[in-house]
């Protein structure tokens, strides 16, 4: 697996030197679904990340407002992974 993960990291940079970028983020998420794969991330553990950089409605609404105390950006709560 670590081989092919290498091959797709080539692939990626030469179809960005090629001019194809569009392309190379598509391969770009193959690599990330290999890495998650690899690293055997829980769903769970993927979900809460995203909910904890994912703003939710009402702070989309507030940083709108530079004068809003909520338009400071949060930090995100990760969870080390090892």
């Amino acid at each position: 697996m670590h081989s092919i993960l290498a091959t797709l990291e080539q692939c990626r940079a030469a179809l960005v030197k090629g001019g194809r970028p569009e392309t190379a983020k598509l391969v770009s998420l193959a690599i990330l679904d290999l890495r998650i794969d690899l690293s055997k991330i829980p769903d769970s553990d993927l979900k809460a990340l995203c909910d904890a950089m994912t703003p939710d409605d009402d702070a989309a609404e507030r940083s709108n407002d530079p004068k809003s105390p909520g338009s400071q950006r949060r930090r995100a709560v990760l969870k080390l992974v090892k």
